[in-house]
Formats: C-alpha cells, structure tokens, sequence
C-alpha cells in the first residue's frame, strides 16, 4: 500500500534492517535515474523510472534500499522501496518467501562491476499537491530509518503536471476615424484614335466604338449606384512627342475638352462638374514603356529621355530619331507612340452614410460601400474572436487594401488565429505605432521567443494606448516562466 502523510508524523513503512553496507560503499559512486515519465491517469499518479545502479558496489551479504520520495512543503509521500542485494543477501530473500509486492517494495541482485539498471513502475492515488511537486532519492545505507529519510537524501527531478495556460496574446485594434464625406472614385483610359489633327471625335472611328464603351461603363456603373452621387467628371489628354510641342498642345487640349463635351451629351449630371486638364506630350509614359520593352538600344534612348538637357522638348524628340540611324525611332513612332495617344479619365463621387443596421446587410451583399468606420461598428455586434467577427476585418483589409488601420485590424484578426505570416505581410503596411509594436510582441510570444516578447513589451509599458494589452500578456509570460 502507498501512505500520504505530513512532516513531522511518523514515517512507517518496511525496511530491512539486517546487514547494511556501510555508507562509504557509495562514496565513489551512485544511483542515477536516467529516463523518467510521470503522467496522471484519473485518479492516479503513474511514475515510470529507468533507475541505473551501476556506479554502487554491494557486497554479497550486504543490501542497499533505495526509496524514491514525493514531497511539496509539508506533504511527503514515499514510493515504493528497491531493494538491492549482494549475491547472497539475494539467495536470503528469495529462500525468506518474501512478497515484494505485499511489502510495497522491488528487489533486485547487484552484480557489480557491470552495467545495471531496473525499469521502476508503480501507480498511487493522486493528490492535488502532487501537481507540482519534488522527487527525491534516501538510500538507506545504515538500517537509520526516518533520521536518513530526513537527512540522506539526493534530490531527482521535479514534477510539474499542471499545464501552462495557452498563450493568447492580447489584441489592440483600431477605431478607425469616421469619414465625414464618403469620397470615391473610378479610374480608366481610353485610347481615341483621331484623324491626322483632328480634335473632333468620331464614335465609329477605327476602335473608338469599343474605347468610349469603357467610357460608359464606368460612368453608367456608378450613375446606376442608389447610394452613389456623382460629384466630378475629370479628363486629362495626352499626346505623344511626335511632331512639335506647340500643335501636340493644342490637340491634347482640345480632344481633351472633345471628350467631355461627349460625354456631357450623353448625360445630365445637374449637380456634377466637368474638369478638362491636358499634357501635350507624354514623356513620362515614354519612359515607362521604353524601360520595360526589349529594345536593343533603349539605354540610349533612355539617357535622352531622362536628360535634363535639351529642355526644348522638340530637340529632345529630334535626337531620339538620330539613335542607330532612326531604326529604334521607327519603333517608338509605330509601337510606343500610339499608346501615349491617351484621355485618362475619372468619375468621382460621394456614398451616402448608413445605419449599422444597414451595414450588417451590406458587409456580405456590397461591402464597397461601407467606410472603414461602418465595417468596425459591424464587428463591435459581434463575439470578439467569432467566425462572424473575424470575417469582417478580412472583408475591410480586401476593401481597403493599403490602408494602414485596416492592416493593423487584419494583422491582429490573423494573430488571433496564428496565421503568423499572413499578420507579418499586413504589418509591413502599417507605420510604426504602439499597436503595430503591440502586435510583433504578440507574434514572437506565438513563436516561442519569450524573451524578444518581453522585453518589446516593457518597452511598451506605461503607453496608454496598449497599456491592458502590454499588461495582460506580461502576465501570461509570467505564468508560462512559472510553470
């Protein structure tokens, strides 16, 4: 039978008392424990030991008892006893009819100067105390009893069954600030295709049919929006290098203002102005699309393009058409120019604000017209950390996706699910602030890395806008170091 008592009771459990050998046996040695497995099965402690007598010398008529012991404070509980015997000792024991098993005990034969070892297991009812608790060794050398239980002890291991609390970093997102005015614009560009200085815009013209379509679209896709008002139709020309500066002037402008008359024909917008602005010549897209094309002189031609001088824009044309004897020239003039032949245009308007009640709908049916702050007001119906909660971060990062607080809000919705990369990728949008900081702690507390956890966490201590969270994690390392 296993006994649980309390320090100072009498200690009673069966030794034998013949025939120790003396202390100084193991002097120049000792027992080891040298794999050990303590687990809780219902309502019993299970304790499996590899105890390795190897390093200890017993002579053949002498007998060394080992007894592993259980203690936290006052509360001491001893296992089962080894009993290890000399040859002789062993022959005794055995011709004793003792039973080890009704004697709470395990015996063994020592034969020395060899490697030994015995597989401990044994089973006791389990007591809270035990959770987190010491295992020590008195070997019995001397028949001393309770006096070596005491004193002559070798401390093992301990045990720690309670489980640390999961770690759950604290979150910190952001309101994000309400907009006023819901302002919003669609963007595009058209390629019109002209006649020889024309400023007149033909509909069927070459691809015109298919260009003023995309015009159309936009405009009509936002004019058939019941919570959109258009505000502002912007168009800007553009015309390529080709020819000189002062006519490219005059047809960027005036196609320009082509455009709109057209599509101020088409439409009545009674409250919406109309912006024409114009480039005479698009050197900036000549730029771009000559970097990114594969022609075999195009560092030459870049060098001109990006030179400060000539300023007059005409020679500057002039001395691209001498590179390589006007071959790249030819290039740009049938392949490159035609696309810098261009009205970007813009159609911008205001959404009307809504209930929360309205958002609730529109959040799953057409989130594009919610502001940042509508969404947020959404989540704060829901269970923090729901499926319906997360949900709606990931819909504002997918709506907004530069914005810095949406970011953030993704970062820490990913947290909460240990999506760790994905929170690093939206973090690398978000400026420095005490909630960005606040999230790095909470991914390197995810990864394991404690100490970089705390110490960006006492860095952030005393910071009003993260202090509960910075708290709260701090407590969580604290009882992760305890346990």
């Amino acid at each position: 039978m296993n006994y649980t008592f309390t320090k100072p009771f009498a200690l009673a459990f069966a030794l034998l008392c013949g025939g120790m050998v003396q202390a100084q046996t193991l002097q120049d040695g000792q027992i080891l424990v040298k794999e050990k497995l303590v687990e809780r099965a219902g309502d019993e402690l299970v304790i499996n030991m590899t105890i390795d007598i190897s390093q200890i010398q017993v002579p053949a008529n002498r007998s060394v008892i080992c007894t592993p012991l259980i203690e936290r404070g006052d509360s001491l509980c001893p296992l089962p006893a080894l009993v290890v015997n000399g040859r002789e000792r062993h022959i005794q024991y055995e011709r004793s009819g003792r039973n080890p098993e009704e004697n709470n005990e395990f015996e063994i034969r020592r034969y020395n100067k060899k490697e030994q070892q015995f597989s401990y297991h044994t089973a006791i009812p389990y007591s809270s105390w035990m959770a987190r608790s010491e295992v020590s060794l008195v070997t019995d050398l001397c028949g001393c009893g309770w006096e070596t239980l005491q004193n002559d002890k070798s401390n093992l291991f301990a045990i720690n069954l309670v489980k640390p609390e999961p770690l759950r970093p604290a979150l910190a997102f952001i309101t994000p600030p309400e907009e006023s005015i819901k302002a919003r614009t669609k963007e595009g560009s058209a390629f019109l295709d002209f006649p020889v200085n024309k400023i007149v815009i033909y509909p069927e013209y070459r691809n015109n049919t298919l260009e003023l379509a995309k015009i159309r679209e936009t405009i009509e896709s936002v004019r058939n929006d019941e919570y959109a008002t258009i505000t502002e139709v912007y168009i800007k020309g553009y015309a390529s290098p080709e020819g000189s500066y002062k006519n490219n002037s005059y047809l960027a402008e005036n196609r320009a203002k082509a455009l709109s008359n057209y599509v101020k024909g088409l439409y009545n917008f009674a409250d919406a102005r109309f912006t024409v602005d114009f480039e005479p010549e698009d050197w900036a897209g000549l730029e771009k699309r000559v970097s990114t094309s594969a022609l075999e002189d195009k560092e030459e031609l870049l060098a001109i393009i990006r030179a400060d001088e000539p300023t007059d824009l005409d020679r500057k044309e002039a001395k691209l058409k001498t590179v390589n004897g006007g071959v790249p020239y030819r290039t740009l003039l049938n392949e490159i120019y035609p696309a810098l032949r261009h009205s970007d245009y813009a159609v911008k308007y205001t959404i009307r604000n809504f209930t929360v009640e309205e958002a609730k709908q529109l959040i799953y049916t057409d989130p594009k017209q919610l502001s940042l702050s509508e969404m947020f007001q959404v989540a704060q119906t829901m269970d923090p950390g729901s499926d319906a909660f997360r949900e709606v971060f990931e819909i504002a990062v997918r709506m907004y996706p530069e914005d810095p607080v949406s970011n953030l809000n993704a970062a820490m919705n990913a947290i909460s699910v240990k999506r760790i990369d994905a929170a690093r990728r939206y973090l690398t949008k978000v400026p420095a602030c005490p909630e960005r900081e606040l999230a790095e702690a909470d991914i390197l507390m995810l990864e394991g890395k404690t100490d970089e956890a705390k110490a960006k966490l006492e860095a952030l201590k005393g910071n009003a806008q993260v202090a509960t969270q910075v708290e709260e994690n701090l407590r969580q390392l604290a009882t992760l170091v305890e346990n």
